[in-house]
């Protein structure tokens, strides 16, 4: 059925017929099935920055061990057995690696200089970024790490503890601590002989004749001025160097200063090369009559000092193994 025309429509003058016809009104939207409206917890979550520790990292991670691991094998027993260098072959058989991927590991190590292929024996050795490296941090870690040990053994003893580090001739005391909890700053920066000096003696113990000679010189006399000390010459002092390594430690009986004794211990690095020494000194009535206690408790605090600084002594080195 039609609608009927409005007066509008009729006053407009329209022809009825040529209106067009009405839409038929849109069906209207069934009502939704009544449903309880998504809590805040289960919208999706915002995305978020990529897991530092996800596969990426993961494997930036496993690519990282695998180069220690080529790196420990070349410090091993048997790369220092053979002078330090190992062929492809062998550090693959240590490492439990295929031999190409080992190649390629050790070709990218050498293009940033961490390690070194020798061009003749094709041989590869830790490189001169990495003792670079380690050449230029070894100071700052000495220091850090001695100084809680150095107080340590100067509170176990109550005497003033040091640490000492050998510069030509001379002896630099870089850390003075007592054994009272305060600082020493009257050692600190001082310079005494190393000849006549148990800190020298323990810094110089695994020099050769050759070294001393070229060290010393022609002196005719390594400790002038000072009568108590048995070290006057090369050979005295090639002969008390021999029983330092025997004994561990240096002792040194008022030859430096009257009434002063003192006992000193070598500390080693990574590579077993004496770079500081720990010293500890006092009157000679007080420290005297313990000096052999003190020397072992310093040969201990030298010994637990070098561990820290990566050096490992012969008996408790291992050959490498995966």
């Amino acid at each position: 059925m039609q609608p009927s025309p409005t007066p509008s429509d009729a006053s407009e003058g329209g022809d009825l017929e040529s209106l067009p016809a009405p839409r038929p009104p849109a069906p209207r939207p069934s009502a939704p099935s009544a449903a309880p409206s998504p809590s805040p917890a289960a919208s999706p979550p915002p995305s978020a920055a990529p897991d530092s520790r996800g596969p990426a990292s993961a494997g930036h991670g496993r690519g990282l061990r695998r180069d220690v691991e080529l790196l420990e094998a070349l410090a091993s027993d048997e790369a220092r057995a053979n002078g330090g260098g190992l062929g492809v072959v062998k550090i693959a058989q240590l490492v439990g690696r295929d031999k190409g991927q080992v190649s390629r590991a050790l070709r990218s190590l050498a293009e940033d200089g961490i390690v070194e292929r020798d061009p003749l024996t094709l041989e590869y050795r830790v490189g001169w970024r990495l003792f670079s490296l380690a050449g230029r941090t070894y100071e700052q870690r000495l220091f850090r790490v001695a100084q809680p040990l150095v107080q340590g053994l100067a509170v176990d003893l109550e005497e003033t503890a040091h640490l000492c580090v050998l510069r030509d001739r001379q002896v630099l005391t870089l850390l003075s601590l007592s054994g009272h909890s305060y600082r020493a700053h009257d050692w600190e920066g001082q310079w005494v002989p190393a000849a006549c000096t148990s800190s020298g003696r323990a810094l110089l113990v695994d020099a050769t004749p050759d070294e001393l000679f070229v060290r010393f010189g022609t002196e005719p006399d390594l400790s002038p001025g000072r009568p108590a000390s048995p070290v006057h010459t090369l050979p005295q002092l090639w002969a008390e160097l021999q029983v330092v390594r025997r004994r561990g430690w240096a002792e040194e009986h008022e030859e430096f200063e009257p009434g002063l004794v003192g006992v000193s211990a070598p500390v080693r690095d990574f590579r077993g090369r004496v770079i500081a020494a720990v010293n500890v000194s006092g009157p000679s009535e007080r420290l005297g009559p313990r000096l052999t206690e003190a020397g072992q408790a310093t040969a201990r605090t030298a010994a637990e000092l070098s561990t820290q600084l990566g050096w490992l002594p012969d008996d408790r080195r291992t050959t490498y193994t995966r």
